[in-house]
């Protein structure tokens, strides 16, 4: 017994975030020896109300130990943090939150747990929840090696595809990220039908609006898709082919900053238009914030060719935002959502007019935002963000599950892996958790081959990075680690993303290393087998859409744990070490059907090979769901 959990319906129903005005039974079970007289639940949230409630006794559990309970509502969507205050025969003591969100007792008050309640009716989009996402670098997946017209003169392109992309600074010693390898929209849409082959279900392109570099994250006209990649015609017709196959697509909206080179600062005077570099009375002025005209302004990160703009500036929330504005705008053309880059700079008066713009045009369009952290509680500007709480997004990045996977495989402890896990579904609404963006790798990571099974790159720099890749031996076992990883992303909450080439094998280190071309003719057809597996996994699976996750088993390199909603249950076992593992099973699954992997059930007994894996999945039927509901 412990003395409390909250993620233990014995001691906190319901667990998790709950929708504001949900009544939550707290249960404390304390040891009779530490004369407890009065129990309180101490409260407070981050709008500032702080109170303690008193807790009333309520029977014992065996001889030796006593519960004592209370009820409580909040009121308001908010963050919330409590913890609990003993008067005992030994004076004032305090049950503190541990690591694993169970309680310690304490002298003093100590570290509290977490109680996020969002919004009364807060709702996501159905269609992403149980699907599969893919991402793309659109410079560097597929060409259709068709004209196009209007290319500025100043960009390279090149030939080579699967050429190392340009990495060192020019005679002025500036990266200037101008080169080309011709990846457009009409080469992704003749690939729709490979990514229906791995169950994709909704595709997320990395920038896409006119810009002068290859990554798009400086644009010049959100008004224009980029003439590189094609057309707004050509973006429709891929909408719509990919819709038809099932496939949704998400945009990628850059709105902290725009390029200098742009329409709207027009550093470089390329655009006929007055910008705000040129005129103080520029229509686009008021949008920038300049310390002193023109040479003087705010950049993102510091960056000279990244002008921040203002984003509660009127006349571009109304741009951006406004009706006929450039988010519906492109929901028009067949956009089913957008993902935001650096949401957590993006100020929440911006965020809720974003979301209520695209909920306006489309209440079934998604909004996610890039937050690196655990999105529930983060501060950022001097403030807490309220990302999840039902008025900015529907669901985020998951870089923690990320983390928490590739330190698990590369040596980390089990207790570990649930434990990130089990933090995020317990701090996160459960609308947000089911669409949460579960990637391996993205254009800001270092590819997640490399990361499983290459040397370090420890801070060495781009001359280093451009030379090593991994050996015959590093690849083989990189490989069977990335299935691994694979088999995790796909089975936690969540929806997996796959970096596009990831399921080929793709190696590289940081950026531009991990945004290479995609090796047609040249794919590790092993990978693509089983990723094409774990979409159909999804695909046939509905306790990956929203069931509850559940450890089951943590060992010295094993995890094992459950999906399970009303009509089935999947069981997921990873054995990341050299040697085999052998696990007892609850009966229930002694007999189940495996869905993949190579581990083994024998006699109560789940046989685990070195590097092995196992998925099973059993189907209630009416009469073993009454049972699991009487128990």
């Amino acid at each position: 017994m412990h003395l409390f959990s909250s993620r233990d319906e014995r001691y906190r129903f319901p667990v998790g975030a709950v929708e504001q005005g949900t009544e939550i039974l707290f249960r404390i079970c304390l040891p009779r020896t530490l004369g407890c007289r009065g129990a309180f639940l101490c409260h407070r949230s981050d709008s500032g109300m702080e109170q303690m409630d008193g807790m009333f006794w309520a029977g014992m559990e065996g001889d030796d130990r006593e519960w004592w309970d209370c009820r409580y509502t909040p009121a308001l969507s908010d963050l919330y943090w409590y913890s609990f205050a003993l008067d005992t025969d030994g004076g004032r003591r305090y049950l503190c939150c541990q690591d694993d969100a169970t309680a310690v007792l304490c002298e003093n008050q100590g570290r509290q747990w977490q109680l996020t309640c969002y919004e009364s009716g807060f709702t996501t989009p159905d269609w992403l929840a149980g699907g599969v996402m893919y991402q793309v670098f659109p410079d560097r997946f597929a060409r259709s090696g068709q004209p196009k017209e209007g290319v500025p003169a100043d960009r390279v392109l090149r030939e080579d595809w699967g050429g190392q992309p340009v990495w060192r600074p020019d005679e002025n010693g500036i990266v200037r990220n101008n080169d080309f390898f011709g990846g457009d929209l009409n080469g992704i849409c003749e690939k729709l039908p490979y990514l229906k082959s791995l169950g994709v279900t909704c595709l997320y392109l990395n920038p896409i609006f006119e810009a002068h570099s290859n990554h798009r994250y400086d644009t010049a006209d959100y008004s224009r898709i980029d003439p590189l990649l094609g057309t707004e015609e050509e973006l429709s017709r891929l909408a719509k082919e990919a819709k038809r196959l099932g496939i949704r697509l998400m945009l990628d909206g850059v709105f902290s900053h725009t390029g200098a080179d742009s329409v709207y600062f027009n550093k470089n005077g390329r655009y006929g238009t007055e910008g705000a570099y040129q005129s103080p009375t520029s229509p686009y002025a008021s949008w920038y914030h300049f310390s002193h005209w023109p040479n003087e302004y705010a950049g993102w990160w510091g960056f000279n060719t990244l002008p921040e703009v203002e984003e509660l500036n009127e006349a571009f929330l109304s741009y951006i935002t406004g009706e006929g504005g450039i988010l519906q705008r492109w929901l028009q053309a067949g956009a089913s959502g957008w993902r935001l880059d650096v949401a957590d700079e993006l100020p929440d008066g911006f965020l809720e007019a974003l979301r209520a713009s695209v909920k306006r045009a489309d209440p079934d369009a998604i909004v996610l935002g890039e937050v690196w952290e655990d999105a529930s509680n983060k501060h950022s500007y001097g403030h807490r963000r309220r990302y999840l709480l039902g008025r900015q997004l529907d669901s985020v990045m998951n870089y923690p599950f990320r983390q928490a996977i590739l330190d698990f495989l590369r040596g980390g402890e089990a207790r570990r892996f649930f434990n990130s896990i089990l933090t995020v579904v317990e701090n996160y609404p459960p609308p947000v958790t089911r669409l949460l963006m579960n990637s391996l790798g993205t254009h800001d990571t270092e590819r997640a081959i490399t990361l499983l099974a290459g040397e370090p790159a420890h801070g060495r720099g781009r001359n280093w990075q451009a030379q090593v890749t991994l050996s015959p031996e590093q690849r083989q076992r990189g490989k069977r680690l990335l299935q691994l990883a694979a088999v995790l992303q796909y089975c936690i909450p969540g929806v997996p993303c796959v970096y596009y080439g990831d399921e080929a094998g793709m190696e590289g280190y940081q950026d531009p290393f991990n945004r290479g071309c995609y090796p047609w003719g040249h794919e590790d057809n092993d990978l693509i087998a089983w990723y094409r597996e774990l979409g159909a996994v999804r695909g046939e699976c509905s306790a990956l859409r929203e069931g509850a996750f559940r450890p089951l088993f943590e060992g010295d390199g094993v995890v094992v744990f459950e999906r399970r909603d009303d009509n089935e249950t999947l069981l997921c076992a990873v054995n990341r070490t050299e040697g085999e593992q052998v696990i007892p099973l609850p009966d229930e699954w002694c007999d189940a059907p495996s869905l993949m992997g190579d581990g083994t059930v024998r006699n109560g007994l789940l046989h685990l090979p070195a590097m092995g894996c196992l998925l099973q999945k059993q189907t209630f039927s009416k009469k073993t769901k009454k049972v699991a509901k009487r128990c």
